[in-house]
């Protein structure tokens, strides 16, 4: 077996909680070798299970900035890469320091994991999914009862960000070896919203905002896409998104006249999601969900062929058999708290496949200092350079056959980056053309293919030959009913890389089973677990779609830097069951005596009496105690009486880090939040919005990507690049073959 992808770079990464580790962790997994650099006394999150799973195969340094700050330096000198966590007004002047970095190690890779842009508004800077919840206006659209902001129990955006900052710094390293330069790259809080919450970044500014609480509650405003509770007081998810899965789950039901009613006019589908129609509409169909158990529904949903999970608790995921199957269950031997279980690696690659490489480090042990490597290192220099607003990317083509989110998406992110993706659909289109189509097909030039003709197949391939990348997300099976397997790509392409995104991973109970972003959410326990001891909660992103598609950015960048390294392609996989164990992975860890993890609550504002939002004049404010500085009692008596902005002020007065809960509109008026280009006005949709690059490379910066474009709106000129004559084309659109 081939060793891992990242196997002989040297990685120095400094930083705490979730999103910088994490980054660490997911390069150790495939084989590089990193060294945390922890303070005197060691990382605060020790002896936690977010420490021990994100620090799992790595070695430790503690360094002293009164006396050691020599060895920092000698680490930066003769590493690939350095991972740097916290503001940047923390990293001025000290090793760690991108510029003086790079002007020591002009091959270095340095990537800085800020907190919110490259510093934080908040008192002491530090990492906080919630103040980012707030400040990017992600708390205020999770579903809820009252419409107010909601305190999120699981790390979501912070752990995407971890992700997408390690595939930027893969991205970076696979340019480095033709260029053989290093360079700055920056991957913030909002990036990681930028990811996160895609979706609701691209708005139509003058929609109306819709104050207080939406039809559905916690458990969502799309009655064909929700949660119900059953007669036996047990929930389930019905996933019905698509228009045959709804027709299915409707004859099911005995709701079908639902798709009749004169009350929702000709479009019924459409209509049931205006807010007059959604109430009514959910409680019929609760109503009969309340009048059977839900194992029964259960058995005759699958019967029909119609996609629905039940709701679970968290506790029993991790020893799920389908767990085990795509090993994303693995247990460790630690000497500090004994038997640790936890999640495994979330991505496989078929060639050069990751492994948790050991435990969480024993504090000050394993590392050592690094020679400044060999001029020339392991890239070659004097290559060709890159040119600005190209991306690390640049060159590699894509080929996206996905469809909704996860696998779009993740093509996508690999435009971000600078590749050159092209979108192949089939006649009717991607079936999430629509709302939300949008922001997760940015950049991508659409051609249709009929992949069910033979003479589609082989235009296909015809392709593949010259691509790089190709990426779906299709059910089981289908890419072998079509012929277009990772062997038969590999057969025209040999050095294809194969990205594949599925429901529930390959193998197992459940590997065959068609899998949606909340059937995962609920079956994994994250919706039990928000919730608490109320109803379950519906997560108004798609958690583990975003995440499969940052995950799936990540193999893709990874194959390719194995390939650029004198491999060949390969076959990379992920599954948003992986993802779910990923999200909740220092909830999932566990050990004898592990303390427990958080549970929420009704409209779970978070999880003390200081640490939540707070109601004031205007809206809702954050507060977050920073350093153990906790809000004197009569400060948080008179909040109610003052406005965000004078609230906040007051807290941060008070040494209490807080930030305004805002709605994603209000983004617009913030000047640094457009300075950073977390939001801009849409290049075509007068009054819109959309997100900018999510990522800041400082030597190949990230190209602004054209617009989703409209369905077949490049077929013409992708296949006359691709050698077709005038002819050609006219004989495979005559036939019905391309559109």
């Amino acid at each position: 077996m081939p060793p891992p992808p990242l196997d002989g770079l040297r990685v120095v990464e400094q930083g705490s909680g979730v999103a910088a580790p994490l980054a660490g962790m997911l390069l150790a997994d495939f084989g590089a070798e990193v060294v945390k650099v922890e303070p005197l006394g060691g990382d605060p999150e020790r002896g936690t299970p977010a420490f021990e799973v994100f620090n799992r195969g790595k070695a430790s340094v503690v360094i002293d900035p009164a006396d050691s700050l020599d060895r920092l330096e000698a680490l930066v000198a003769g590493a690939d890469l350095c991972i740097a966590g916290g503001p940047a007004a923390a990293l001025s002047g000290t090793p760690l320091d991108p510029a003086l970095a790079l002007a020591r190690n002009r091959r270095l890779v340095h990537l800085h994991v800020a907190p919110y842009t490259d510093d934080a508004p908040w008192a002491g800077g530090a990492e906080s999914e919630s103040l980012l919840g707030a400040a990017a206006g992600v708390a205020l659209r999770q579903f809820s009862f009252d419409g107010g902001p909601v305190d999120d129990v699981y790390a979501h955006v912070l752990t995407v960000q971890g992700v997408w900052a390690a595939a930027c710094a893969v991205a970076a390293l696979h340019e480095r070896e033709s260029s053989g330069a290093g360079q700055a790259v920056t991957v913030s809080g909002l990036h990681g919203v930028m990811i996160a919450a895609a979706g609701a970044l691209t708005f139509d500014q003058a929609a109306p905002v819709a104050e207080g609480p939406r039809p559905g509650g916690p458990g969502g405003p799309v009655p064909y896409y929700r949660l119900y509770r059953c007669g036996d007081d047990e929930w389930l998810f019905l996933a019905s998104l698509t228009p045959r899965f709804t027709e299915r789950a409707f004859a099911v039901l005995g709701v079908d006249d639902l798709m009749t009613d004169e009350r929702l006019g000709p479009r019924p589908r459409a209509a049931m999601l205006r807010p007059e129609h959604a109430a009514w509409v959910i409680d019929r169909i609760a109503s009969v969900f309340a009048a059977r158990p839900r194992h029964e529904w259960l058995d005759r949903l699958a019967r029909a062929g119609v996609p629905a999970g039940p709701v679970l608790g968290r506790e029993d995921w991790l020893d799920h058999p389908q767990l085990s199957a795509i090993g994303m269950r693995v247990e460790l031997d630690d000497a500090a708290p004994g038997a640790v279980v936890m999640p495994g690696v979330p991505l496989k690659l078929s060639a050069t496949p990751g492994s948790v490489r050991g435990p969480a480090p024993v504090l000050d042990v394993g590392a050592e200092v690094w020679a400044a490597p060999e001029p020339g290192g392991n890239g070659r220099r004097g290559g060709s350079r890159a040119e600005p607003g190209r991306g690390p990317l640049h060159g590699i083509r894509v080929l996206d056959l996905g469809a909704i989110i996860a696998g779009p998406f993740a093509a996508s992110l690999l435009g971000e980056l600078g590749a050159e993706v092209v979108k192949v659909e089939p006649p009717a289109g991607d079936s999430f053309r629509g709302p939300g189509f949008a922001c997760y097909n940015k950049g991508q030039r659409s051609v249709v293919v009929d992949l069910t003709r033979p003479e589609g197949r082989d235009l296909l391939m015809h392709m593949a030959a010259s691509a790089d990348v190709v990426v779906d997300n299709y059910r089981p099976g289908v890419l072998g009913r079509l012929g277009v397997t990772y062997d038969d790509l590999r057969a025209v392409n040999n050095d294809i890389v194969t990205v594949t995104v599925t429901g529930f991973g390959e193998g197992g109970p459940l590997g065959d089973e068609p899998g949606f972003d909340p059937i995962l959410q609920a079956m994994s326990g994250m919706m039990d677990a928000q919730g608490g001891d109320d109803d379950p909660v519906f997560f108004t992103i798609p958690v583990n779609d975003v995440a499969a598609a940052s995950t799936a950015a990540l193999g893709a960048c990874l194959a390719l830097f194995h390939r650029r390294r004198g491999g060949g392609g390969q076959k990379v996989t992920t599954s948003l069951a992986a993802m779910s164990a990923l999200l909740q992975a220092r909830e999932l860890t566990r050990w004898p005596g592990s303390p427990p993890p958080p549970r929420g609550g009704r409209d779970h504002p978070g999880p003390g009496p200081v640490d939540r939002y707070h109601r004031v004049g205007d809206g809702w404010v954050r507060a977050q105690p920073a350093g153990g500085v906790e809000a004197p009692a009569e400060l948080l008596g008179e909040l109610a009486g003052l406005d965000r902005a004078t609230a906040v002020g007051a807290l941060e007065g008070a040494g209490v880090a807080a930030a305004p809960a805002r709605r994603v509109g209000e983004l617009t008026a913030d000047p640094e939040v457009t300075a950073y280009r977390v939001v801009e006005p849409h290049p075509s949709r007068p009054g819109w919005w959309t997100t900018g690059p999510p990522a800041r490379f400082s030597r190949t910066s990230l190209p602004t990507l054209e617009p989703a474009s409209d369905l077949a709106q490049h077929t013409d000129d992708v296949l006359a690049e691709h050698g077709l004559s005038e002819g050609e084309r006219a004989a495979l659109r005559d036939a019905g073959v391309i559109k």
